[in-house]
C-alpha cells in the first residue's frame, strides 16, 4: 500500500514539474507518510495495547485502599 502512495506521490511531483513549491509538497508528503504510518501501527498494536492498559488498571485497582 506505502508504495502505491510514493509512486502516485512522485506522478504528481513529475506532473507538477516546476521547483516552485516543491518544499511544500515534500514536507506533505511526508506528512502523509507519517500518517499512513500511524494508522497502520494503531491498528497492528490497537488490540495489544488495550489489553495492556486495562491489565495495568487491574493492577493498579488492587493497589488502592
Amino acid at each position: 500500500m506505502i508504495d502505491r502512495i510514493v509512486v502516485w506521490a512522485l506522478s504528481l511531483k513529475a506532473k507538477l514539474g516546476s521547483e516552485r513549491g516543491q518544499d511544500v509538497m515534500e514536507y506533505a508528503l511526508l506528512g502523509g507518510l507519517i500518517a499512513v504510518a500511524i494508522i497502520v501501527a494503531a491498528g497492528l498494536l490497537g488490540t495489544n495495547l488495550s489489553t495492556w492498559f486495562d491489565e495495568m488498571a487491574d493492577k493498579i485497582g488492587t493497589l488502592g485502599p
